[in-house]
């Protein structure tokens, strides 16, 4: 039967303790990781959030009643333990803070029983994740996971206190809200009241935090739960965290300066880690230009090489049509991977497809100089020369190509980059690589809608210079956007908001809306902006992401405390689920079932 905890309290925690409490009879409170009974001597390693503590309970030295149940005790029972504080008589554990000492117990109380857990509780599970998800409350007790966890917390308190010295205000804004569909879908709630109607919940605080602007806020921020009805990756989620703030009378390099010292800030405080300051940029086209990718990991080279002009002209009719259609073909160099076997080439060869590619084009350099490669029944040997001098190319290297629309063409290699180098291990996560993406496009063309879409929202405001193609030549305009990528991630994204109503509605109307979609969608938006407004500009940082990449975790679900799995679905608590017939009369909502059609 589980004992009360009256008249013991806690006097700290296990991982607290170290040798300079030699001496103190201290009340400490957890789980049990594992017992070991020697028949005189009974080992309990205690676990709790700080860490592992070695408690001894010793035939004789304890009362019999108090060794008795030391000697029931299971994994996951929750105890509490008086005793002294000694050195350890054994061999000190170094894998421990607490390794050179242990408690000689003088009291125990079995506060809680447990069942065999369905799986160990320990660092590095190699529990398969489903059933660790289902039992999520087991699974957050591994010390690990809990360093994670708490590493989020302080990130969290840094973050504001950080921002609370530069002068930001923290404001909550509302979750319930309209919605606007021009990005990812919006999970929709049905109003009781309002029956007909649904709100939205809100992919982003955006048009709240420039309506503050509006209200002479002057900075805002806020750790603003989001949500995005969209498919799920290892670094995404349906309902996520980002630190969200917006400033006014500020320019990109106002918002790119405190962002970045607070980045400082937080890799020096958590992680020890200095951030070279300035963070360094690279515009948009550049960034895709010399590795396929919005997001670049900088941390390697393989750089793509634009090759058109140097294979313009050659018989191999897949380069040719690509520069004839407007495309282009390029490459990346894989050094020291000339041997690499036609097997795994052939792999990359269908990645390649995989990523949109008609195919992939290979030339391996032999140690000796020699190539291998299918160009040799198109290309003569000055040509091929040509084209591995243009790409760098020396003995042992594998060059690859891709020919298409540059769109394509980025995707691919940018991709392939990728895998070669995690293949050859060339990312390290201890290397953190920061860069600011700018002068994004502000449109981009959705061959599924046919029209044009905002890369990154309507608000955002284009070059002052660009504005006269917006409606002509949308594919021209750049937008007055940044991103802060990590390591090929993107952390976070913003950008300079349009303030100026004309340009607003220019840029509505380019995007395909009329006036009359334009109001009922946006309309108190857009009549806050009669009363006078600001020149402002905001970003945020996927919370999630950051604590990732600073826990050196692969999934954001290992620094979420209760996550979702690929389908959005909860194992622990099975939601989504079906809800009380009575819940959906009231709503005015009815459920029609779908049916399966019987057509081969």
């Amino acid at each position: 039967m589980a004992e009360s905890m009256k008249g013991m309290k806690r006097t700290c925690r296990c991982g607290e303790l170290n040798e300079a409490n030699i001496g103190e009879e201290v009340t400490v409170m957890g789980w049990v990781q594992k017992q070991r009974n020697t028949g005189s001597l009974i080992f309990v390693d205690m676990r709790d959030r700080s860490g592992i503590l070695q408690i001894i309970f010793e035939s004789g030295a304890v009362a019999d009643e108090f060794f008795v149940k030391a000697e029931k005790l299971r994994s996951e029972f929750v105890i509490a333990v008086k005793g002294l504080v000694c050195a350890r008589a054994g061999a000190v554990n170094k894998n421990i803070a607490t390794g050179a000492i242990e408690i000689r117990a003088k009291e125990l109380r079995i506060l809680s029983e447990s069942e065999t857990p369905p799986f160990p509780i320990e660092e590095d599970s190699k529990t398969k994740e489903d059933l660790r998800l289902k039992y999520r409350y087991l699974d957050l007790r591994r010390p690990d996971l809990q360093k994670n966890i708490m590493m989020r917390s302080r990130i969290a308190m840094l973050m504001r206190r950080f921002l609370e010295e530069e002068g930001f205000i923290e404001i909550e804004t509302p979750m319930l809200t309209k919605s606007t569909p021009e990005g990812a879908r919006d999970y929709l709630v049905p109003s009781r009241v309002h029956q007909g109607s649904f709100y939205a919940l809100p992919q982003s605080p955006q048009l709240f935090k420039q309506l503050l602007m509006c209200s002479g806020y002057d900075r805002y921020f806020q750790i603003a739960r989001c949500f995005r009805d969209e498919d799920l990756r290892a670094d995404r989620q349906p309902e996520f965290t980002q630190v969200d703030m917006e400033l006014s009378f500020v320019d990109e390099d106002d918002v790119m300066e405190v962002n970045e010292r607070l980045l400082a800030r937080l890799f020096k405080e958590v992680l020890d880690v200095d951030i070279k300051l300035p963070i360094p940029r690279m515009t948009w086209q550049e960034a895709m230009d010399r590795f396929g990718s919005d997001k670049p990991d900088t941390r390697f080279g393989m750089e793509l090489k634009d090759v058109s002009d140097v294979v313009k002209g050659c018989e191999f009719g897949i380069f040719a049509d690509a520069i004839e259609t407007g495309g282009s073909v390029r490459g990346i160099n894989a050094k020291g991977q000339g041997s690499m076997p036609r097997k795994k080439i052939d792999a990359l060869v269908k990645t390649a497809k995989d990523f949109g590619a008609k195919g992939l084009v290979y030339l391996a350099i032999g140690e000796d100089g020699t190539y291998k490669t299918p160009l040799s029944k198109f290309m003569s040997e000055e040509e091929l020369k040509n084209l591995v001098a243009a790409m760098d190319g020396e003995a042992g290297d594998l060059l690859l190509f891709a020919a298409d629309k540059n769109k394509i063409v980025y995707n691919v290699l940018g991709s392939l980059r990728l895998e070669i180098a995690e293949k050859l291990g060339l990312m390290d996560k201890n290397d953190y690589k920061f860069l600011w993406v700018t002068e994004f496009p502000e449109f981009e063309y959705s061959e599924e809608q046919g029209r044009y879409l905002a890369m990154h929202h309507p608000f955002t405001m284009p070059f002052e210079e660009d504005i006269k193609y917006m409606e002509s030549e949308p594919e021209r305009v750049r937008a007055k956007a940044y991103d802060i990528v990590l390591n090929g991630i993107e952390l976070g994204g913003g950008s300079i908001r349009i303030h100026q109503n004309d340009v607003q509605e220019i840029m509505l109307k380019a995007l395909g809306f009329t006036e009359e979609r334009a109001h009922e969608q946006f309309g108190f938006l857009l009549d806050a902006f009669k009363y006078g407004v600001p020149p402002h500009a905001g970003l945020a940082f996927g919370l999630d992401r950051l604590v990732m990449l600073m826990a050196g975790e692969d999934s954001i679900r290992d620094v979420i405390a209760f996550p979702k799995v690929k389908d959005a679905s909860c194992p622990m608590t099975n939601a989504p689920d079906t809800v009380d017939s009575g819940q959906l009369e009231e709503l005015g909502i009815g459920i029609t079932a779908v049916k399966e059609s019987t057509e081969n």
